[in-house]
């Protein structure tokens, strides 16, 4: 009832940057997590960018003591890098690898080879069943002009529709994670609007950290100075978000940020910065209904504004579609009249010239390579536009339904 003591929740969230041969120091900064976990003793933890098998195996073995109970959700060629560990033993666990998640010709990105994914465990503490979302969604490399923007709208939709279809049975909803967006963009929102998730930083009675919660700050040494040029204080892209489903009401109590180096240490122990939050969990007297976050027609504008960036990013796909569709026909085309060319030479058409068969065969490989290059990219492509245009269409039976609402 309303007079129970309240359930107390630590949860630590941080992306580790923890990527094989590139990140700098990581095996180092790997061990002061761990450290910094075992001295907090923290409920929950959700990690992102652990890409190093060993490095999961390494924080599980030191945080066996504390938090016993984990797991490392695997996808993509090189993983997710998400992992999760608890103080409380794991139910279930459940992987989705979102549709679109950049482009594989990209390889300074990197993020198709990791096949992004929102990770779910379920826990139970006291009675009460516990959803815990991981998730990292596609980096923004460029904000004055996003490449990536209608994937990473993509992938808080399907995030979203994630959420609300398999949190039907929990009682509290939890999502931590790198969500690569800020606070105001059309994907947080989106998120916000369509799940009636909570922020814990504006809803934390107390915080302690970064100024405005930025994650990615300008005094951290790893971070890309150039790409917070715009942002002097920092930006916001990591999250821990939380609701209450059914008879119960969720409180944050207190959040805090890292802010640079680990104590005593030269170094921090990411490029960001971690985010870790206190919650109350307690029941209530009564059942509560289960609605939309948000009024109706807040909703219908941020839907609207989310299928215009998916929108554009159709339009894109297919110009990109078309584009190396007519590069494999052009290849294709030489390839046949080279064919052609051969075949007079063997049946005498051309008899008494020479053959310049080192350029001929040079040629032939260079249309070749660009046939199958081409053919690949309208492969990728046709794919891009079916998932795009599919989101699309969700949207728009969305929208409809909510506009027929009395």
């Amino acid at each position: 009832m309303e007079g129970d003591p309240a359930l107390r929740l630590r949860v630590f969230d941080l992306n580790c940057w923890a990527i094989r041969y590139l990140s700098k120091r990581r095996q180092e900064r790997i061990r002061l997590i761990g450290d910094r976990l075992c001295q907090e003793g923290f409920d929950l933890v959700l990690l992102q960018e652990v890409w190093s098998e060993q490095d999961y195996s390494d924080l599980k073995a030191k945080l066996a003591g504390c938090c016993p109970f984990s797991h490392y959700f695997r996808s993509g060629v090189i993983g997710s890098g998400l992992c999760v560990f608890s103080k409380f033993p794991i139910l279930d666990t459940l992987l989705y690898q979102y549709s679109l998640n950049g482009s594989p010709y990209m390889f300074q990105h990197g993020d198709w080879f990791c096949g992004k994914s929102v990770g779910l465990v379920v826990i139970k503490i006291s009675g009460i069943v516990f959803n815990i979302y991981v998730t990292h969604l596609h980096a923004e490399y460029c904000r004055e002009k996003d490449a990536y923007l209608p994937h990473r709208v993509v992938q808080a939709w399907e995030l979203v529709q994630f959420i609300r279809h398999t949190a039907k049975a929990a009682d509290v909803v939890l999502l931590g994670g790198d969500l690569n967006m800020h606070p105001e963009d059309v994907g947080i929102r989106l998120l916000r609007c369509w799940t009636g998730l909570r922020d814990a930083f504006t809803e934390a009675k107390h915080f302690e950290g970064c100024e405005d919660g930025c994650t990615l700050i300008p005094n951290n040494r790893f971070t890309i100075k150039s790409e917070l040029q715009p942002f002097p204080l920092g930006i916001r892209i990591d999250y821990i978000l939380y609701k209450a489903v059914s008879s119960f009401t969720v409180k944050c109590e207190e959040l805090k940020t890292t802010t640079g180096t680990a104590p005593g240490m030269d170094i921090p122990y990411s490029d960001h910065e971690a985010v870790m939050a206190t919650l109350h969990v307690q029941r209530k007297g009564q059942a509560a209904d289960v609605t939309l976050g948000t009024a109706v027609p807040a909703l219908v504008d941020v839907l609207s504004e989310a299928r215009m960036e998916v929108r554009v990013g159709l339009l894109a796909a297919r110009r990109q579609r078309y584009s190396s569709g007519r590069m494999a026909v052009l290849a294709l085309l030489l390839l046949l009249l080279q064919a052609v060319a051969v075949l007079g030479m063997l049946t005498g058409l051309a008899a008494g010239q020479p053959f310049p068969k080192l350029s001929f065969s040079l040629l032939a490989f260079l249309a070749l390579g660009v046939l199958l290059l081409a053919a690949g990219l309208h492969l990728f492509h046709t794919i891009e536009v079916k998932m795009l245009q599919g989101t699309e269409e969700q949207m728009q039976m969305a929208l409809r339904v909510l506009q027929e609402r009395p």
